[in-house]
């Protein structure tokens, strides 16, 4: 499927191999590379320039963009539409919206839109991206990827201390109140509740793409890429213990992890399953939860159509969104 892709957060553990993956398999395809700092100053970045210089004939674009704030948001999907309308990249064919935030040490923290910093960088300004883009895919339609995690499902990751969940006051989750509760866990449940956001948001996308005669050919899958032993996150905004068991046991282990649990792996052999979601025709049209590369049921509040349409209309508001863009 030629045209062009874009993947958020695309220096990531995952990210780098996606690009490597999909440039060596989908070569015909035009990359926006976005990350938060584009300077050589980011080990990062470097490699991820690395991996494109493996294939010189690419047609790849790293672009600074911090989620963080909504108006560099709007700012670089102007630019992106504008661009493709003048025909200086061919219309869009996948987005894949990898780029997360956690901080399970911190408070709460606010961006400067003023809200909830995990909620907005997993959830909010992806989904500013994919309203303002979704009349840039061509007439063929395409695939939107939006990452969930088993965090989503309460009772299913083992660093779960308060399950998640969508409260009845949708602005608690945008801007949630100060709790008692230890940092650790209510950080761990900020980041479960994004991840039950885009769940839930990505139905109502669905069922909404599906209502346009023009957009009815995009499909959106959120999925659960597994348990990855190899992650920066691990050591990011983390307790030291997390580090320390990334070090000590999932690294040197992690083959057997992965074949005694296959949700344990490392971040390539998730990359291949995203790319291969994202362009393979092989799920052409296939829409909905997926938990590694298989089509999969998630959370029951997940599930809920009136809370879906609910956090589909305040989404849109968050996000600065005006109007019914899938018109």
């Amino acid at each position: 499927m030629a045209g062009t892709v874009i993947i958020t957060g695309a220096n990531g553990s995952l990210a780098i191999p996606a690009v490597g993956y999909l440039l060596h398999h989908y070569p015909n395809t035009t990359l926006i590379l976005t990350v938060r700092n584009d300077a050589d100053s980011d080990p990062n970045t470097v490699k991820l320039r690395k991996t494109v210089t493996q294939f010189p004939n690419s047609k790849t674009h790293i672009t600074p963009l911090d989620l963080s704030h909504l108006n560099s948001v709007h700012e670089f999907t102007q630019q992106v539409a504008s661009s493709i309308k003048a025909g200086e990249y061919p219309p869009l064919s996948a987005i894949i919206c990898n780029a997360y935030y956690w901080n399970l040490v911190s408070d709460i923290e606010l961006t400067d839109d003023g809200f909830e910093k995990t909620l907005q960088v997993n959830h909010i300004a992806h989904v500013a991206i994919i309203l303002n883009l979704v009349n840039s895919f061509g007439p063929a339609g395409g695939r939107i990827i939006l990452f969930s995690s088993d965090a989503h499902y309460p009772g299913k990751n083992a660093l779960e201390k308060y399950p998640p969940s969508l409260p009845d006051n949708l602005e608690l989750l945008a801007k949630p109140e100060k709790s008692p509760k230890t940092k650790e866990g209510l950080g761990f449940q900020r980041y479960a509740n994004s991840k039950l956001a885009i769940t839930s948001w990505s139905y109502a996308l669905n069922k909404h793409l599906q209502k346009s005669p023009n957009l009815k050919a995009i499909t959106a899958i959120a999925l659960n890429p597994g348990n990855l032993t190899d992650s920066r996150s691990l050591r990011t905004n983390t307790p030291k213990k997390l580090a320390v068991m990334q070090r000590f046991m999932l690294q040197p282990l992690g083959p057997i992890f992965s074949l005694l649990m296959p949700m344990m792996r490392t971040s390539a052999k998730a990359a291949a399953d995203v790319v291969d979601l994202a362009m393979s025709p092989k799920y052409a049209g296939e829409q909905g939860f997926f938990t590694l590369n298989k089509k999969d049921e998630s959370s029951p509040e997940s599930r809920d159509e009136s809370k879906q349409e609910k956090l589909w209309g305040k989404s849109a508001e968050w996000a600065g969104i005006q109007g019914d863009v899938l018109g």
